[in-house]
């Protein structure tokens, strides 16, 4: 992997429509290093798993199944490509994994969720994955100054804590949290912290000095200019 890890939010939605095969692909043509992706259970059938951030966006075109867009990932022309997996409700774990091992890609899965039932079922089941915890995982934090102030404060501490303990490897937070403090807290830790969601290459290349790992962008052709 490169010194800054390149991650294309849900594809390339400044390419094509985010969440679909167009989308990856464009990610994957542009020269990404993983491409993060929303799993979110489906309404219409028992069982079935859906790539979409919420059930309004399925509205906005076709859904794509977990199992087609794993399916697409397993061919060759995203062999060298990561795969960040949001899952965006919990109950479903065990079948998000073996969704996974029917197309042989658990190995390159990075499990990311801002619910923590989720993290912990996940740890259980497959102790070997990567798992990452996303933050702000509360509603209205930006919105509250107070709160937000006194949520930023804590996080440093309370991520570093839950690497240690092996609860999680990653950090996956939100831009306007990400401080010195921040990455030195995760990094110290032996974790690993990624930022989400990044469209400035100036942010993008303030980011890489801070060292954060990698940063997860709309569009990744802003990484072009980074240098690595």
């Amino acid at each position: 992997m490169p010194a800054l890890i390149r991650v294309g939010h849900r594809g390339a939605p400044a390419v094509a429509p985010d969440n679909t095969i167009e989308s990856f692909d464009a990610a994957v043509a542009i020269g990404v290093d993983m491409i993060e992706f929303d799993v979110l259970p489906g309404r219409a059938r028992p069982g079935e798993l859906l790539v979409a951030h919420d059930y309004g966006a399925l509205a906005r075109h076709p859904p794509l199944t977990l199992d087609a867009a794993l399916a697409h990932f397993a061919t060759a022309l995203f062999e060298r490509v990561r795969l960040q997996l949001d899952v965006k409700r919990r109950g479903h774990e065990q079948a998000v994994l073996a969704a996974l091992d029917a197309h042989a890609l658990r190995e390159r899965a990075f499990i990311t969720t801002g619910v923590g039932a989720v993290l912990v079922r996940m740890r259980e089941l497959a102790p070997e994955l990567a798992l990452g915890w996303t933050v702000p995982d509360l509603p209205l934090v930006n919105e509250l100054p107070t709160v937000g102030h006194l949520y930023r404060r804590g996080i440093p501490e309370r991520a570093a804590a839950r690497i240690r303990s092996g609860a999680i490897n990653a950090l996956v937070a939100h831009w306007s949290m990400v401080t010195a403090r921040l990455v030195d807290a995760v990094t110290g830790a032996g974790g690993e912290i990624y930022v989400w969601t990044v469209d400035d290459a100036a942010l993008i290349e303030r980011l890489a000095a801070l060292g954060v790992t990698g940063v997860i962008s709309n569009d990744p052709r802003l990484f072009g200019s980074i240098t690595q």
